[in-house]
């Protein structure tokens, strides 16, 4: 399993700046050219706390042109969950006007272990942000005694402009994913969701994507990401006759422990020959199977990304235990 080894390096389209620490100058940059980056390593800077930070923020730069914001770490964050970044955003949200990117929690392995990193109710900020385009999260949801941690919500619903949707998890919690998919957002063009593995708690099923299959409520939707889960076949299967499918360029089923059974009935089921990509990379499909998948949907001019070769030793063993891959994330 990987982890986060890095930062996010964009976000909106816009390159990412770190905001300068106390007594460093932000340097001649246009505040509405980068994704503002909020949050020092815990070893760089003791004195100063997240919001202290946001509050100098403001200050010193034009904030009513800033386009994206990318919050990372906060202190104490194994202990405290990301309430108080959420309420000084809201607190400032008069003051943000041209925002149209936010990111929860970029946070590094390094920083603080995935799992660990707590957040907490995320829909006021999509109610005092209207216009924002783009929303991303990272969350874990457990500590590594399986106890509960953090109090990460996501109620249904309805925000008309918002155009992509991605949170990532190890364990997303089954009401996240029941409340994503039951949300009207119909500008939805993107939308991400790395569920878990049931070792980490994952208790999502099928039957609760069955919403975001449908496509009734994401009329726009043309790239859907349901990744990084041990239900990989089980998704897979269910994707094979999802109404959906016929509007997307983008499926992604990457991350998990996709087989051959998954592979067996994405050949099998409705065409997949419109779609510009199918990302399944990092899975546990047999050789005979990946030949077909490529020979099957390149010709009709797929990008099928099916990661790197498996070695013969690989192949031998690509039967037992399967694992998510928490790949390392540098643009979303």
């Amino acid at each position: 399993m990987k982890c986060f080894d890095n930062h996010l390096e964009e976000l909106f389209g816009l390159p990412a700046l770190l905001f300068p620490q106390t007594g460093e100058a932000a340097g001649p940059v246009e505040p509405g050219a980068v994704a503002w980056r909020i949050g020092y390593p815990r070893w760089e800077v003791d004195e100063e706390l997240w919001n202290e930070t946001f509050d100098r923020f403001c200050a010193e730069i034009d904030v009513t042109q800033v386009r994206a914001l990318i919050a990372g770490n906060w202190e104490d964050m194994e202990d405290t969950d990301s309430s108080e970044v959420v309420a000084a955003l809201l607190a400032a949200r008069e003051q943000l006007p041209a925002l149209r990117a936010l990111f929860l929690g970029d946070i590094t392995e390094e920083e603080c272990k995935f799992s660990r990193i707590h957040q907490s109710d995320v829909s006021p900020l999509l109610a005092a942000f209207p216009a924002l385009e783009e929303f991303g999260m990272r969350a874990g949801v457990r500590d590594d005694q399986g106890q509960t941690g953090g109090t990460l919500q996501f109620p249904a619903l309805r925000h008309d402009a918002l155009r992509r949707l991605v949170v990532q998890s190890c364990e997303l919690p089954v009401d996240i994913v029941r409340g994503v998919a039951a949300s009207d957002l119909p500008a939805l063009e993107h939308l991400e969701l790395w569920l878990g593995s049931e070792e980490y708690g994952f208790r999502c099923e099928v039957t609760d994507l069955e919403d975001i299959l449908s496509g009734t409520r994401l009329p726009r939707l043309r790239h859907l990401a349901l990744t990084n889960s041990d239900l990989q076949d089980d998704i897979a299967t269910a994707v094979a006759s999802a109404p959906v499918i016929a509007q997307l360029e983008v499926l992604d089923l990457s991350k998990g422990t996709l087989g051959d059974e998954g592979a067996a009935a994405l050949l099998s089921g409705q065409p997949l020959t419109h779609l510009k990509q199918l990302d399944l990379h990092h899975n546990f499909i047999s050789k005979p199977f990946r030949q077909r998948l490529r020979e099957t949907l390149e010709p009709a001019g797929v990008h099928v990304n099916l990661g790197t070769e498996k070695s013969d030793k690989d192949e031998r063993n690509i039967h037992e235990d399967r694992y998510i891959c928490l790949g390392a994330l540098t643009h979303w």
